[in-house]
């Protein structure tokens, strides 16, 4: 293989091995930090999962700058994006499979308490969470990716 080649595969590996590393690290930590509040049985309080954000934004920062220090010179705002959304999408997805976990076979009752209100007028279940919880994750990365690419993207700026 020539040495350009190589440049490659190492890109390529690292646009795999920074968004599994970082998404499975950030999806432990938001079900680490679901299960102390739930020790606290402070989980039905759905102002707590503010700190969920805070956990996804801290992950994601460190995925994209951790690939920007990889790949220094070829880091280009579209990797970075990538590196992100892959990221945080991953993070999501095992979150919400836990969630889904969770409600369905460990707490059934966890759903009735959250959606005390909601659940008279409207007659949705669990599956209406789930999805909630996809949407926010979703969105969440893709805003939170797109702001931290504003402090990584290379500056056009002239000095």
């Amino acid at each position: 293989m020539t040495k350009n080649t190589n440049q490659i595969s190492d890109t390529m590996k690292n646009e795999t091995v920074v968004p599994l590393k970082y998404g499975f690290q950030i999806a432990i930590s938001l079900i680490a930090y679901f299960l102390i509040v739930r020790l606290f049985n402070s989980h039905e309080n759905p102002w707590l999962r503010l700190f969920n954000g805070v956990i996804m934004a801290h992950g994601i920062f460190l995925a994209i700058r951790s690939y920007k220090r990889r790949d220094t010179d070829g880091f280009t705002y579209f990797e970075g994006f990538k590196i992100g959304v892959k990221t945080g999408f991953l993070t999501t997805f095992v979150f919400v499979a836990f969630m889904g976990l969770y409600m369905f076979h460990v707490d059934p009752t966890f759903v009735d308490v959250v959606m005390a209100d909601w659940k008279s007028e409207y007659d949705n279940g669990a599956g209406i969470l789930i999805f909630v919880l996809l949407i926010e994750g979703i969105t969440s990365t893709l805003v939170l990716t797109l702001t931290f690419m504003q402090l990584f993207k290379k500056s056009w700026n002239v000095k």
